[in-house]
């Protein structure tokens, strides 16, 4: 194995494939800025993946941020992904904790549950879960919405999170009881600071699934004034059956993109690192 990694041919092979990588990913992005920056005479009259003329347009993205309103929805994703993912995380750390550091029966039960609805796709359950959100009036409201992203997330942060408990040496919970810390005090301020590799691995992962999240966003809230980002660029996108305008469409793509392509860069390393840190120690 490691003469085949020394080996100058697969280094090159391995080099090339990592930049083919980067160009098909790279590409639908830089396609979209440009994109984004064009009227529709660019559009129709040249080809669609020519670089913008000058003047560039981005009157494009004010236009789409208050006619379209997109500036209310992009509010509504960041309330819905902030709320969920904190409450999502903090109940994801003490399920964890409880079943890492607590040995009671049924604790391999309660492990495996949540590792076995990893392996059941969410949508399945969505008919039942609107009927049981209706019937708690819950439907058409962001802290309905909240609920179910918080719910979903947490089984893959247990999954993580039971890993990183486990690897915290024992000593240091005799060590708070010696000193007349209670279970939530240990828990609070030793315990949740040291997983804090985890826990921000965890977090970043979750803001990521729910600011894309469709289908729970489409079934569970239909009042327009409520859309999330991703519900409200399939809605702009019907509408340009009717109005075409291109240059507005990419630019709510743009700003639907942004946010999570720069939070993701800055915390690339965290979520890499903490995956495997915790897939090691579990």
């Amino acid at each position: 194995m490691n003469k085949g990694i020394r080996n100058p041919g697969f280094r090159l092979f391995f080099k090339l494939s990592l930049m083919v990588w980067a160009v098909c990913v790279l590409y639908p992005l830089i396609w979209t800025i440009f994109g984004a920056l064009k009227d529709n005479q660019q559009f129709f009259l040249g080809k669609p993946w020519n670089l913008p003329k000058l003047p560039l347009l981005w009157s494009n993205f004010s236009y789409v941020w208050e006619k379209y309103n997109f500036g209310d929805y992009f509010v509504n994703s960041l309330v819905v992904t902030l709320v969920s993912t904190i409450l999502g995380v903090l109940l994801s750390a003490t399920t964890a904790y409880a079943i890492a550091r607590y040995t009671f029966r049924g604790n391999g039960l309660l492990y495996y549950s949540y590792l076995s609805y990893m392996m059941i796709p969410t949508f399945l359950g969505i008919v039942p879960l609107f009927f049981l959100l209706n019937d708690f009036h819950l439907t058409n409201k962001l802290f309905g919405l909240i609920l179910v992203y918080m719910i979903t997330a947490v089984p893959f942060a247990v999954f993580v999170l039971v890993g990183f408990f486990k690897s915290l040496p024992k000593e240091l919970e005799e060590a708070a009881a010696i000193d007349g810390a209670s279970h939530y005090a240990t828990f609070f301020r030793i315990m949740l600071p040291l997983a804090k590799p985890g826990l921000i691995s965890v977090a970043i992962i979750t803001v990521l699934n729910i600011w894309n999240e469709y289908v729970f966003a489409l079934v569970l809230v239909n009042d327009p004034t409520k859309y999330t980002m991703p519900v409200a660029i399939a809605v702009l996108q019907g509408e340009m059956q009717y109005r075409t305008e291109w240059g507005p469409l990419f630019a709510a793509l743009f700003i639907s993109m942004g946010p999570i392509l720069l939070f993701y860069i800055i915390f690339q390393r965290q979520i890499t690192e903490g995956i495997t840190a915790g897939a090691l120690k579990g």
